[in-house]
């Protein structure tokens, strides 16, 4: 992603005020935590979407762990009641 964004290691570790050691290391990461993807991701100038696509269903967008961005015709609250009204944030990073 850097190198089609144009951009050096050191410019991105300046962005992120790190070292560019750890740069390459974030680079070289099989696994991440989502928020280092997105500081690294706005870092290079771009913006990270989190989509989840489920059968039968719109896909729904994730702004932030927590809330769910759906479409018109399904709501935040009917998202939750499908889930079993619980916070799947959690069990999310468990599986």
């Amino acid at each position: 992603m850097r190198r089609a964004a144009g951009k050096a290691q050191a410019e991105i570790a300046s962005v992120l005020k790190i070292k560019q050691p750890s740069v390459s290391k974030i680079e070289k990461q099989a696994d991440m935590y989502l928020s280092t993807l997105k500081s690294y991701v706005e870092a290079i100038g771009g913006q990270l979407e989190l989509v989840v696509r489920l059968p039968s269903r719109a896909p729904l967008r994730i702004e932030r762990l927590g809330d769910v961005v759906a479409p018109k015709a399904v709501s935040v609250r009917s998202v939750k009641r499908a889930a079993g009204g619980r916070n799947r944030t959690k069990a999310a990073r468990a599986g």
